[in-house]
């Protein structure tokens, strides 16, 4: 069965001549040899021929590992354009959509899209959310966690979330800073800081945005947006019975956070998991509920490939989470309004 991907990172070229504008890293610069190359933190120096993805490159992957369809989304390091004042993040996240649209539109069926979006200023995120889904092949936007990391910092996203319903969009929310946010939490001279943040702060966090979307009322008001969060949503598979007990002790007559989770119309993905993280989320949360993810890497790809041949789930729900949730997503999202109004 072909997988779809529905995280799959994407750098950029059409940010080029911004990079080269900036005067903080990331930016593009000569190096002691005269030679143009991408600095970023934490990333070193990289000539630019490597700095930024080619289309054939990732189809000759695609083609090579059973990839039917890849979802784009920016790079967490190339997120930097969502957080500049509007004047400069507005043009440069349009041409950045407009660019992976046409990605879309010459490789029929091979890519999907999540829009970038000048997260500086929710109403113009909003507009060009709206702006982008008109484009051929853009499902919805990628939009940071930390937005979502309690209640009230939900708040701030309802823009987001109502041009999302009413246009039948999906909202990829990924482990990631607002604008102005510090981060990462731990510096680089920190030990372990690779894995205290790469894992234990990203996996924390994820799990506080599941508890926000999934044990409060914010998606209530639109059940016509489709939320997904990546890495299974964090450690909830793993911390659930724990959080039942303490809901038994503390709070006897709530409904079971399990149940909650378990009703919640929230999907997470597989990436980066093994297997037997994907059995204990497919119990939690059910298969219909997973799909899968990679980084949109060559290593991403065969772990992932691994992790679903290897988890003992069954054939049916292995499709489910391969092929069939996300084609399903996509095509709701892509249905013209008119069509899905009807519905």
């Amino acid at each position: 069965m072909p997988m779809i991907d529905m995280h799959a990172h994407w750098r950029p070229a059409e940010v080029a001549d911004a990079l080269r504008a900036r005067t903080r890293e990331p930016r593009i610069l000569k190096n002691d040899a005269g030679v143009e190359v991408l600095k970023a933190p934490r990333m070193g120096e990289q000539p630019l021929a490597a700095a930024f993805d080619e289309v054939e490159f990732h189809l000759a992957r695609m083609d090579r590992q059973g990839v039917e369809t890849s979802v784009l989304s920016l790079l967490g390091s190339f997120c930097w354009v969502e957080s500049q004042p509007l004047d400069i993040s507005g043009p440069l996240c349009r041409k950045v959509n407009d660019g992976l649209s046409a990605i879309c539109q010459k490789h029929p069926g091979r890519f999907a899209a999540f829009a970038a979006l000048p997260l500086t200023d929710m109403e113009a995120a909003a507009a060009e959310l709206e702006r982008a889904l008109d484009l051929p092949g853009v499902v919805g936007a990628q939009i940071p966690g930390n937005l979502f990391l309690t209640r009230k910092d939900a708040e701030a996203a309802r823009p987001l979330l109502e041009a999302a319903n009413r246009l039948h969009a999906v909202l990829f929310v990924h482990h990631g800073p607002r604008p102005g946010d510090s981060f990462p939490k731990v510096s680089g001279d920190t030990d372990n800081a690779r894995r205290r943040n790469g894992t234990l702060d990203m996996q924390a966090s994820l799990s506080s945005v599941m508890v926000t979307l999934c044990l409060t009322d914010i998606l209530a008001d639109y059940p016509g947006a489709t939320v997904v969060v990546h890495n299974l949503g964090g450690n909830i598979p793993y911390e659930i019975e724990r959080m039942d007990h303490r809901c038994l002790l503390d709070t006897p007559d709530e409904e079971l956070p399990s149940s909650r989770f378990r009703k919640a119309k929230v999907y997470v993905d597989c990436n980066s998991f093994g297997p037997h993280s994907i059995e204990a989320a497919v119990r939690l949360y059910g298969a219909e509920r997973i799909v899968c993810g990679t980084d949109g890497t060559e290593f991403g790809t065969d772990w992932t490939h691994k992790a679903l041949a290897d988890a003992e789930i069954g054939d049916a729900a292995r499709e489910q989470i391969l092929h069939g949730n996300a084609a399903a997503l996509i095509a709701r999202a892509l249905k013209p309004a008119a069509q899905l109004a009807a519905e």
